[in-house]
């Protein structure tokens, strides 16, 4: 039977290739075994059977290349498919070289499996306002079958008075496993029967019958909600739907939902709810049997605001400059104990009489107010919100002992802390612990704490950001009013080396640089700074660091920097290790010019006294003299300007000098002849000039001194050609100058501009007063072979008989 059935086929295709030759449509035939659809994971074979003469080649769109095919006869080849698991194609190609080569013919192959019986069937019978159902059913349809497959739901309904006809119902896919299929009921309907037929290219199948009730499966409409009316306890809800039985329950935001435990027809009233909350209201509702209608949509409602219930949770942070300043801190209020939204904070002192003294009202976004307190003084801070006022939260300044708490110890994890100490062991016992927390550097603007109560020993710091460096300390309170505190410790949950570099600015006085610069930013310390270094290069390479502890010191000095031009840099440290260096800032050092000069104005004055120490020797002296007259005029002064010669005019009368001309020739001149004088110390009017004035002891000179004494007057005639020529007295053999006798007429003006030069020395001669009184300077010059005064003797009597 078998082998007819494969002649059959053989003839078959013949007969469609023969065909195919005639109208020339396709040089080959191909087909499957198995046929175009097989099962997952078959075996078969490919045939195909060609018209032409040529290279016969048979091809697998999935490995492009030529499979190996076997020979059936001279003109069928077959190929061998094993095990086949996905959607294939084949091809037959006849290649006839040079000539064009014809179209190659192929063939598709599904691959999939036969439908599974199906299981699970539910019904639901969805009751409509005019009391008729929409039955909807699905099932569990089992593995996917990767090929094309329907599915029927077959219904039979039962009324009271007779059974319908069957029903056929196409399924729709709901998804891969689970279709689904609807129909409708008539109200007069009680029972249905129902069962699934599934079928694909490789099998049918159907499940068995379900029989259902629809009083059992009945379901009523979704509820419809009205809108909520709230009071700060308790929510009214409207419901648009008459059932025998409605369920509502309620949440607000981040909690379950909770069943209002009663139930009406028309409304419910829903207590046992928290002021100024946000709740959330859902319904479903159940005729007297059947099933619960699905869910409503939610409804949403505030509930009306109270009073806040309890006082705030406060703290305080002493000033360090002022005693009597505090900074009071306070926490957000939780919504529970808040009841409503806060409008404002009022922060009052009174004084020991209860008198007060303080208030001001800050606004909702303040958590902490500078007061100014004292000893006995009370701190309250109220909240306000819509209904009234929080209770008080008094504060009580604590006065600090010196024993802190002992053995504090900090345990960090990912993102939490656990800080835990021993109980101290003191006579008082303690009435609660406070343990405060900050980001280090940010003490007043994120300031925590944690209150505990007298039984606890640890405590747990959530919240705190990795690579970030904290500080936290535990203050014990006791019931007098007496606090201690633990040192402040820092801590970190996760920590690396710093980001960057620290901001340098510098300033350069002289060869000092004041360094300064600014903390790193809380992002880019990677935990806790542990201390600075200064780099400082000199133009020839040479470095020299500095490293600077970080107990809130932000400059350091550098001293005694050489002249030269240098680059200053900065780096930071934790426990991980140095960070990277900051912007590089250029110093340059100069000479310092004022200590240059001060060096020289030193050396000139030791030079000075040197020289004045020199002078104080009379061999030195004479050898400076020497020296000296080279750069002296050749003038000598005209002895009738002097100081005596006037006085003995005013004393005597008259003073006729005649003018004895020398033996050289002159000549006479109208103009008067001004001469310079050198005045001296006063001395006798009869002066005499004995031969060895140089050698004349002290004791013999008087005791009382008339007129001035001059060391000497020296004549210079302007109208003499030279200093040689000179006059001889009457009375002695002594060569004097003569005293011309035109300078009697500016005697007066002469005299009063002596004796004011005459006030100006001896204005001079007080301000010298505190130099020794041997002096180099003080002393008379005596030099020989010059002319003095006194070395002359004048005989007043001889002006008086002129």
């Amino acid at each position: 039977m078998a082998t007819k059935s494969q002649t059959w086929s053989m003839f078959t295709v013949i007969l469609a290739l023969a065909v195919q030759l005639c109208i020339g449509v396709k040089p080959c035939v191909i087909w499957s075994s198995a046929g175009p659809v097989v099962q997952r994971g078959s075996t078969f074979k490919v045939y195909c059977t060609f018209n032409c003469k040529c290279k016969y080649s048979m091809f697998n769109d999935q490995l492009m290349e030529p499979q190996s095919h076997q020979k059936f006869n001279y003109t069928t080849t077959y190929l061998n498919v094993v095990n086949i698991t996905t959607d294939s194609t084949y091809s037959c190609v006849c290649a006839c070289d040079p000539e064009p080569q014809p179209d190659p013919c192929g063939i598709d192959i599904s691959v999939g499996y036969p439908p599974d019986r199906p299981t699970n069937i539910s019904c639901l019978n969805n009751v409509l306002n005019n009391g008729s159902g929409l039955v909807n059913c699905t099932w569990n349809s089992g593995r996917h079958t990767y090929i094309k497959t329907t599915a029927k739901l077959e219904v039979i309904t039962v009324s009271e008075s007779h059974t319908g006809e069957p029903l056929s119902v196409t399924a729709s896919s709901k998804g891969t496993d689970f279709p689904s299929a609807s129909f409708i009921v008539d109200s007069s309907v009680q029972f249905i029967s129902v069962w699934i037929k599934a079928q694909n290219d490789l099998n049918a199948t159907e499940s068995a019958p379900i029989n259902y009730s629809l009083s059992d499966i009945a379901i009523p409409s979704t509820p419809v909600l009205g809108q909520p009316n709230c009071s700060s306890r308790q929510c009214i809800i409207k419901v648009e739907q008459k059932t025998p039985h409605l369920e509502i329950q309620y949440r607000t935001e981040q909690h379950p939902w909770t069943t209002n435990p009663d139930s009406e027809m028309q409304s419910q009233s829903i207590s046992s709810l928290e002021p100024y909350r946000l709740y959330h209201f859902r319904a479903r509702s159940r005729f007297s049997s059947g099933l619960w209608s699905q869910w409503s949509a939610h409804v949403s409602s505030w509930t009306q605001e109270e009073a806040p219930a309890k006082e705030l949770d406060v703290w305080y942070s002493e000033s360090a400059s002022d005693s009597n300043s505090l900074t009071v801190y306070w926490k957000d209020t939780d919504i529970s104990i808040a009841r409503g939204k806060i409008l404002e904070y009022i922060v009052s002192v009174n004084n020991s009489d209860s008198k007060l003294i303080f208030i001001t009202n800050l606004s909702a976004q303040n958590r902490n107010c500078l007061v100014q307190s004292c000893p006995n003084c009370e701190v309250t801070v109220c909240a306000r919100n819509s209904k009234g006022l929080s209770p008080p939260a008094r504060i009580t300044t604590y006065r600090m002992t010196a024993e802190p708490p002992p053995d504090v110890h900090f345990m960090p994890s990912n993102h939490s802390v656990t800080i835990s100490w021993s109980k101290p062991e003191t006579a008082l016992l303690p009435a609660g612990y406070v343990v405060e927390w900050y980001p280090e550097g940010y003490k007043q603007e994120e300031l925590r704490w944690n209150r505990l109560s007298r039984n606890d020993n640890h405590a747990v710091i959530t919240g705190v950001n990795p690579f970030e460096c904290y500080e936290a300390a535990v203050y014990v309170l006791y019931n007098d009013r007496s606090m201690t505190r633990s040192r402040s410790t820092r801590f970190y949950t996760m920590e690396s080396a710093p980001v960057s570099g620290p901001s340098v600015k510098e300033t350069v006085k002289g060869d000092t640089v004041i360094v300064t610069w600014t903390e790193l930013p809380r992002g880019q310390r990677g935990g806790c700074i542990t201390q600075y270094t200064i780099y400082l290069e000199n133009s020839s390479g040479k470095q020299e660091t500095y490293n600077i502890k970080t107990e809130n010191k932000r400059e350091h000095i550098i001293k005694s920097l050489p002249p030269s031009g240098y680059s200053l840099w900065m780096t930071a440290w934790t426990a991980k290790g140095e960070g990277p260096a900051g912007q590089k800032v250029k110093i340059f050092i100069q000479q310092d010019n004022q200590l240059h000069l001060i060096l020289v104005c030193a050396v000139v004055f030791i030079a000075m006294v040197f020289l004045l120490c020199l002078c104080q020797s009379s061999a030195v002296k004479q050898r400076l003299w020497v020296y000296f007259q080279c750069f002296m005029l050749d003038v000598v002064p005209d002895p009738a300007n002097s100081k005596w010669a006037k006085e003995c005019t005013q004393e005597k009368g008259k003073m006729n000098l005649p003018l004895q001309l020398s033996n050289s020739s002159t000549t006479e001149e109208d103009e008067p002849i001004l001469v310079d004088v050198e005045e001296l110390p006063r001395q006798i009017c009869d002066i005499s000039v004995p031969s060895n004035v140089s050698s004349q002891p002290p004791e013999t000179q008087p005791a009382t001194l008339l007129y001035p004494l001059t060391t000497y007057i020296k004549s210079f005639s302007h109208d003499s050609d030279s200093s040689d020529h000179t006059h001889t007295s009457l009375e002695t053999n002594t060569t004097i100058d003569y005293i011309s006798s035109h300078g009697l007429g500016n005697m007066d003006e002469e005299d009063q501009e002596e004796e004011e030069r005459m006030e100006e020395e001896e204005e001079f001669a007080e301000v010298l007063g505190f130099f020794p009184s041997h002096n180099a300077f003080m002393e008379p010059l005596m030099f020989g072979g010059k002319l003095t005064l006194d070395a002359v003797k004048i005989d007043c009597s001889n002006f008086e008989n002129s």
